[in-house]
């Protein structure tokens, strides 16, 4: 304890590198799996597959980043994942596949409104599905934390929250906030649809240029949630009242937001679907193609994931350096 990484001597906390962009979060354990997914379809990356094999290192990585757990935590927390990752794998991933195969359907002959508005809300329904099931788990590991584990939480937020302020140029002026915009924007998209010409780079920054800047607001926000999980925790030794509260502020995200941001987040919401609509139409047949086909690749992985892997007894060796692969 103490240094806030993996204990050294056990290989399943041994080091690995992420093999796609992560968002830590608080209450990761019942976020990451769906997370794994949305972080794959926004960055484009094709490790999918070794991402979810490798997500109860991941997973506990992360947990002891925040909390710095002691080793009984770090073995019931491995506990719980594997219990909570043998579900999502079996009984949720088959429908994930058949969700994204929809999308493609839905998007192949070119992106609509309701197309954007039923793929968000299908992310979030799924969301909640995880939480339901692994809010009890949740709420008792959390039970367990030591004082001095709150105060690793409040050091690790204080480090989150300085590098999104670093990455979005919370301190500079509004044309240096657009930049820093413009640039994670124009990567997500060259990540799905592949090179972008110059040409397209201009319109796609024009059209981006008018869409209200947020990120200050949901940087107020995300503390006010941090502030809030803290609150929540004080209540940790009471099983009754913790769980039922921790499991309604993971479901309802939204909830207690600043007026201004409530406001400012449903118009920036319908202004970003209307600018992904008009991406689409810019990009070339071959770029859309490229698209289509990574979301089908998700889709893929996602049944090759949930397939029943035969017994230890019958698999063919594999040796230790292809595991992941």
């Amino acid at each position: 304890m103490g240094n806030g990484k993996p204990a050294k001597g056990n290989e399943k906390w041994g080091t690995h590198p992420l093999p796609i962009p992560f968002h830590p979060s608080p209450f990761t354990l019942h976020r990451f799996v769906l997370l794994l997914l949305l972080a794959a379809l926004i960055a484009g990356c094709s490790a999918l597959r070794i991402g979810y094999r490798q997500a109860d290192i991941i997973l506990a990585w992360r947990a002891d980043d925040y909390f710095d757990l002691d080793e009984q935590q770090k073995r019931e927390l491995d506990r719980r994942l594997d219990r909570l990752l043998q579900w999502h794998r079996y009984e949720q991933l088959p429908e994930y596949a058949a969700f994204l195969e929809t999308a493609v359907r839905k998007a192949e002959p070119g992106l609509k409104h309701e197309h954007v508005v039923w793929f968000v809300d299908g992310f979030k329904a799924r969301y909640r599905i995880i939480v339901d099931r692994g809010a009890a788990d949740a709420a008792e590991l959390l039970a367990t934390l030591a004082p001095e584990q709150i105060v690793a939480l409040r050091k690790r937020y204080d480090k989150v929250n300085r590098k999104f302020a670093s990455e979005n140029e919370l301190d500079g002026d509004v044309e240096k906030r657009k930049r820093a915009r413009l640039k994670k924007t124009l990567r997500q998209i060259e990540d799905w649809a592949g090179r972008l010409t110059w040409e397209q780079e201009e319109k796609i920054a024009a059209l981006l240029d008018p869409i209200p800047l947020i990120e200050h607001l949901r940087h107020a926000d995300r503390i006010r949630r941090q502030q809030e999980f803290l609150q929540l925790l004080r209540l940790r030794a009471s099983k009754r009242e913790f769980q039922p509260r921790l499991q309604a502020w993971l479901r309802d995200w939204e909830h207690g937001r600043a007026p201004e941001y409530e406001q400012l987040s449903s118009e920036v919401y319908e202004k970003r679907i209307q600018f992904y609509l008009a991406v689409d139409r810019l990009l070339t047949p071959g770029q859309r193609q490229t698209a289509l086909q990574r979301l089908q690749e998700y889709a893929d992985d996602c049944k090759a994931l949930s397939e029943r892997q035969p017994q230890a007894r019958d698999m063919p060796r594999t040796p230790d350096r292809l595991v992941f692969f």
